[in-house]
């Protein structure tokens, strides 16, 4: 099994090089790291390209967009869609390969918030038994899709918002998602930033609203704040 991991990257210079930094004992070991640029005005793209594979420039933002030209242009029979805010668990291929992950598999993994507030611990044991009952990912969860699968489903939707839930829910009627107990560790900056209770209600707020038809543009002027 050879893994790509896939970075969407939007104005990362902050934290592109340590994102990549704990990646480099995967391109050791054959796997490839694919960064898909957004259009930064930053120096993510610089800063990104000697301690990746491949770094790409995407014809506009979007992660969808991003990450579905990351997967054209990549090698991997698995892809592993990363956050450059989250971090993976060490010998993740080991991991993977122990599940016995192939290019028909899908599925993520628990999350762990970095934050020391104890609302925290309690917003990322939800979010993992939420996943696990629908069997829905979420970006933050570093969720991995066999080639093969990946493209029967036809890759992530060009939608500004919820591609993930949207991909995730194609996926599920093809085939369950392996819900893995290894935990990645994700930044818990944006749910401080916002309050904590105030990410909470705005992040289910706007997934009852898609649920219900509400189109994923007018989600994400209401996500960006714009």
């Amino acid at each position: 099994m050879k893994l790509s991991v896939i970075i969407p990257v939007l104005n990362e210079a902050a934290s592109i090089r340590d994102c990549l930094a704990a990646l480099q004992g995967l391109r050791e070991r054959g796997h490839e790291v694919v960064v898909v640029d957004g259009g930064s005005v930053d120096e993510s793209v610089a800063l990104a390209r000697d301690l990746s594979d491949r770094c790409l420039v995407s014809d506009r933002p979007g992660r969808a967009m991003q990450m579905n030209r990351g997967a054209r242009e990549a090698a991997g029979d698995v892809f592993l869609f990363l956050h450059a805010d989250t971090r993976l668990p060490e010998n993740v291929d080991t991991l993977l390969r122990e599940q016995s992950v192939d290019a028909q598999c899908w599925g993520r993994f628990d999350v762990v918030l970095s934050g020391r507030r104890p609302l925290l611990r309690l917003v990322a044991a939800a979010m993992n038994l939420r996943s696990r009952l629908t069997g829905i990912a979420t970006g933050d969860q570093a969720m991995f899709v066999g080639r093969a699968l990946f493209e029967r489903a036809g890759g992530f939707p060009d939608i500004p918002l919820m591609e993930d839930i949207t991909l995730s829910a194609s996926l599920k009627r093809r085939r369950p998602p392996l819900c893995l107990r290894k935990t990645v560790i994700t930044s818990s900056r944006r749910w401080e930033e916002q309050g904590i209770l105030h990410t909470i209600i705005k992040m289910w707020r706007l997934r009852l609203m898609y649920f219900l038809g509400a189109a994923p543009s007018d989600l994400a002027r209401q996500y960006h704040g714009t």
